[in-house]
């Protein structure tokens, strides 16, 4: 068995069918199948004329590697899958974390995929794809969400995982997050500090475990410093930058209008400068925005915003330790790290 795979073919011989393989690739080209194995590969001692041939005849041939076998010879696939959502849009999160990632398994024999899924369909599909194959040692999932079924999937299924924010389902396992509830609440204070009484915050998508922790930190500092909340749950982060603009520029004409917000991400924040620009108000003036950013780029699109930095890097870094930890035997529950922001960026 050499472990290769993709689609079923016709065998002509026997009228059956079969999965194309190295061989299958090595007979179509003439080439040995270390050949075909290394062009495959991108070893600098092959041609780029026999890769190109190569590759040509494997997408021809629907030729897919297939893990599970290289996993059964060696008992590694020596892969960590990052299932990433295709439409997350917060700024340099997808860069950043994998370039985290990438800086602690480049001297490890791992190396990182990335499998990509799209929200509007079943998240559980790309795990399942990835365990059901055994194309990956361990896996990385975001957009965690309180009771997870891609966390309990991967926790019934054996597979070493960590989840890029908490889960509430009473079951240990890996996680690096960001303290939410500290960062609403550092974020009120400051608002307090400059005399703002009438906040909104623009928050996660309901769905998301993070959601909670940052509606509870701002509703509980609202309430510490004697501020009013402007209900603002018609938009979340997750929605389009016009939608968001819209709805900032509705509120912002009402006669109880904020004169303070708090926003869960950068891009989404452009989109509430915006807003508050099209009604007619200055910010620093009339209402001031505190963000959390992974990037300089607010303060240079607009130097009045105040930053909270979350380090998406990181993040990377940490959910990847955690990740070859587990797989070199550590306890999943010894592996959840937390990072707290101490400060607004003024």
């Amino acid at each position: 068995m050499d472990g290769e795979g993709g689609q079923e073919r016709v065998d002509e011989r026997t009228g059956g069918t079969s999965r194309p393989t190295l061989k299958t690739i090595a007979f179509m080209t003439g080439l040995g199948v270390t050949t075909v194995s290394r062009a495959l590969k991108d070893a600098p001692d092959i041609s780029e004329e026999t890769k190109k041939r190569v590759r040509l005849v494997a997408r021809q041939v629907g030729y897919r590697p297939n893990r599970a076998g290289v996993r059964l010879r060696t008992g590694k696939t020596n892969v960590i899958s990052l299932v990433l959502d295709t439409d997350q849009q917060i700024m340099s999160f997808v860069s950043d974390i994998i370039y985290g990632i990438s800086e602690v398994i480049a001297e490890t024999p791992y190396h990182l995929i990335v499998t990509p899924y799209s929200r509007s369909r079943d998240a559980l599909e790309p795990v399942r794809y990835v365990v059901e194959t055994g194309s990956a040692d361990g896996v990385i999932i975001s957009r965690t969400e309180p009771n997870d079924a891609r966390a309990r999937y991967l926790l019934e299924h054996g597979m070493p995982f960590a989840t890029h924010g908490r889960t509430d389902m009473g079951l240990l396992h890996p996680y690096h997050d960001f303290d939410n509830h500290a960062f609403a609440a550092i974020a009120v204070r400051k608002l307090a500090e400059l005399g703002r009484r009438r906040l909104a915050l623009l928050a996660p998508p309901v769905s998301l475990t993070y959601h909670g922790h940052t509606v509870n930190g701002f509703v509980d500092t609202v309430n510490e410093v004697g501020a009013t909340e402007v209900p603002f749950n018609s938009v979340s982060i997750d929605q389009s930058i016009e939608r968001i603009r819209s709805r900032t520029a509705q509120i912002m004409r009402r006669g109880d209008r904020p004169d303070g917000f708090v926003s869960s991400a950068a891009a989404a924040t452009l989109a509430v400068v915006a807003g508050i620009e099209d009604a007619g108000f200055k910010l620093g003036r009339d209402v001031d925005v505190v963000s959390k950013q992974s990037s300089d780029l607010l303060k240079l699109f607009r130097p009045e915003l105040m930053v909270v930095n979350e380090d998406f890097r990181l993040a990377g870094a940490e959910l990847a330790r955690s990740v070859l930890a587990w797989i070199g035997g550590a306890a999943p529950g010894s592996l959840q790290t937390l990072a707290v922001p101490s400060a607004v960026d003024t």
